[in-house]
């Protein structure tokens, strides 16, 4: 099995605790995340569910909740069939206001020789789309 790191950052003008918990709002997710939802608890060991697709055609992200820093950070061991592996969301204050957000993902990648050559094309497909999600989330933070 090969893993890949998957890893984004961006500035948002709003504090690191509102950024937060916007973030956490679980029910809001598809209003930063393109072609997704999602919903699930606030605590470690609470279970995440998120459903990435367009229509019909999509799937299901299960996950486990591993670290809970109110404010700070989150982290989630995925759980399900297509996605595996580790991610987490970090906020830190900025000194002159706002703060500097962090999505990573460290993924399984299945199939082998053949997934780590599926992640040379989706790899920066998938980061442009955390990027994009991000700068959504510091406009609606903000």
């Amino acid at each position: 099995m090969s893993r890949v790191l998957a890893r984004v950052s961006e500035g948002v003008a709003a504090s690191a605790e509102r950024t937060f918990e916007v973030l956490t709002d679980w029910d809001r997710h598809g209003e930063w995340m393109p072609f997704t939802t999602a919903r699930g608890g606030h605590e470690v060991g609470a279970t995440l569910e998120g459903r990435t697709g367009a229509g019909p055609i999509g799937f299901l992200d299960t996950m486990i909740i591993t670290e809970w820093r109110d404010g700070r950070r989150v982290a989630v061991r995925h759980t399900g069939r297509l996605v595996r592996g580790e991610a987490w969301f970090e906020t830190t204050p900025l000194p002159e206001g706002g703060c500097v957000v962090v999505w990573a993902e460290h993924l399984d990648l299945p199939l082998g020789p053949l997934g780590r050559v599926g992640w040379v094309v989706i790899g920066p497909i998938a980061r442009a789309f955390m990027r994009l999600g991000l700068r959504r989330l510091g406009r609606l933070a903000a």
